[in-house]
């Protein structure tokens, strides 16, 4: 592992893919001419619209998407995290699926998320992911990079669930994704907080593409894509606007807060490396 820029992109997403996708690119451009080698985008950067929409163009979106990524991988030469896109399952359903895709255009990891968004909110929005999203059914992967380091992931609500980012260290993850599409009202008060806690109790860099802004109806999303670093240090941090959160990611700093801090060589109940 080397020292190296990544970026977090954050994005208003629409309920229309060829305008997310154009806009994709140009802060993926953006974000390598800053010097970025590592690309997250956040949750539903490809479409973000309702669920009758999202299942009836499943097929349509899944097959753009994944070749988007993978040109836009090539074409730049970097490694990009497409951080959560819908993908046909069965009658009805689709699965909520993290790509990342190297510079040869190749993929490297998927994950589909197993923690659902069924929830009503004060603010009266309600959530039911479920109700056409099955949830995943294995723990995320970790990627092992020689430049990059080892890469694990997660989607955006899994943040509440840290039993899935102990399991992530115990593969000694050093570099967690959090791609997100965190609502407004949560996120003012739980977003940022969550996301120190997963990088400070696992001492590992946190990336949290996002998205921001009202996207269609009422639902709006925090923003705030951050890169926070294992000391739960926000070293970049978006704000509201669509734009990048761009940080160093640097193993020597990794190696001091984890010398300082072993509290991972400390554990007194081990969660087991489960598959």
């Amino acid at each position: 592992m080397k020292s190296y820029l990544a970026a977090a992109v954050q994005m208003t997403s629409l309920p229309d893919l060829e305008k997310n996708l154009t806009q994709a690119e140009e802060w993926i451009d953006l974000a390598v001419r800053r010097g970025a080698e590592l690309v997250g985008l956040p949750e539903n950067f490809s479409f973000l619209g309702d669920e009758a929409q999202k299942v009836e163009q499943a097929s349509v979106i899944a097959d753009r998407t994944e070749k988007f990524l993978k040109t836009m991988a090539q074409r730049y030469q970097i490694t990009l995290l497409g951080g959560g896109f819908p993908v046909p399952a069965s009658e009805g359903h689709v699965t909520n699926t993290l790509l990342l895709v190297g510079p040869d255009g190749q993929t490297l990891a998927r994950y589909n998320k197993v923690h659902l968004f069924d929830v009503d909110l004060p603010d009266g929005n309600t959530y039911q992911e479920s109700a056409t999203v099955l949830a995943g059914r294995e723990y995320p992967p970790v990627h092992d990079s020689e430049s990059l380091g080892r890469l694990g992931f997660s989607i955006c609500y899994d943040v509440r669930f840290p039993e899935l980012y102990r399991h992530l260290a115990n593969q000694a993850a050093e570099v967690i994704f959090v791609p997100a599409a965190f609502t407004a009202f949560t996120g003012k008060d739980h977003w940022q907080v969550l996301l120190q806690a997963r990088a400070i109790e696992n001492t590992a860099y946190i990336i949290a593409p996002a998205q921001t802004g009202v996207h269609y109806g009422r639902r709006q999303t925090h923003g705030h894509a951050m890169i926070v670093d294992p000391w739960g240090i926000v070293l970049a941090n978006a704000g509201r606007d669509p734009g990048l959160a761009i940080a160093e990611i640097s193993p020597r700093r990794l190696a001091t807060v984890r010398q300082q801090m072993p509290c991972l060589q400390h554990r007194v109940f081990p969660t087991p490396v489960s598959s």
